[in-house]
């Protein structure tokens, strides 16, 4: 383990995967130079995901198929350190960008860290329609935030973040899918936990296609922005 994270003892790392056979060992490398403890939250995947992780020595448990929602709260009872780090299996995310979404937390300058697209570029939020969807998307339910909050986030959804794991446990989460990103930074700053954001930059996914389909869940995500945002 790298010496440049004195703390890297205190940090569970945790990767939700559904078919990532192609990308998961790779990410489970990058993550082991900053904790000896990962944490793969395998959605039933018909390839050998959940093989793979568990070879690698991770930690290998199973969600109730609902979604990555339901992946990242199936994670939290089995999280035994201090801090909580969450990275996408697809290869989408730097491991190495670990110190520096965990710094702010490590300074007690944060309770919840995200790894900020729009600060550290996307090559995926741009091209074709549904990345300009998702991207204007973001931005709205960012911008919303910010609005009622008074705050001045450039991002709400990245899967890339960093939080306490006593934070991560009053949140009380309840999404099963992706909305579950905006709704853990809602909770964050509606308790008055400290909310924080780093740069990192988001690589396409290594291989496969990505299980989210926009057109499929915009209503929930507009639906559950207003229900935590006003509920």
């Amino acid at each position: 383990m790298q010496n440049n994270l004195p703390s890297a003892d205190k940090m569970t790392i945790v990767i939700p995967a559904l078919n990532e056979q192609a990308s998961i060992a790779g990410v489970i490398a990058g993550s082991l130079s900053y904790s000896d403890d990962i944490l793969v939250v395998d959605g039933h995947s018909g390839d050998n995901t959940a093989a793979i992780a568990a070879s690698l020595g991770a930690r290998v448990i199973y969600d109730n198929q609902k979604g990555k929602g339901d992946a990242i709260r199936s994670s939290i009872n089995h999280i035994q350190r201090g801090i909580t780090v969450f990275i996408d299996a697809d290869g989408s995310h730097d491991p190495n960008d670990i110190p520096r979404l965990v710094q702010p937390i490590l300074e007690d300058r944060a309770d919840h860290v995200c790894g900020s697209r729009l600060l550290g570029g996307s090559s995926e939020l741009h091209g074709g329609f549904d990345e300009c969807l998702r991207l204007m998307g973001s931005s709205f339910i960012t911008a919303c935030i910010n609005h009622r909050y008074k705050i001045a986030l450039s991002e709400s959804q990245n899967g890339f973040r960093a939080i306490k794991t006593n934070v991560l446990r009053s949140l009380g989460l309840r999404e099963n899918i992706t909305t579950i990103e905006q709704e853990m930074t809602i909770k964050t700053i509606k308790q008055g936990f400290r909310m924080a954001e780093v740069p990192s930059h988001e690589y396409p996914r290594q291989a496969g296609c990505s299980n989210i389909k926009i057109s499929k869940v915009a209503f929930r995500y507009v639906f559950s922005l207003i229900k935590y945002l006003y509920g």
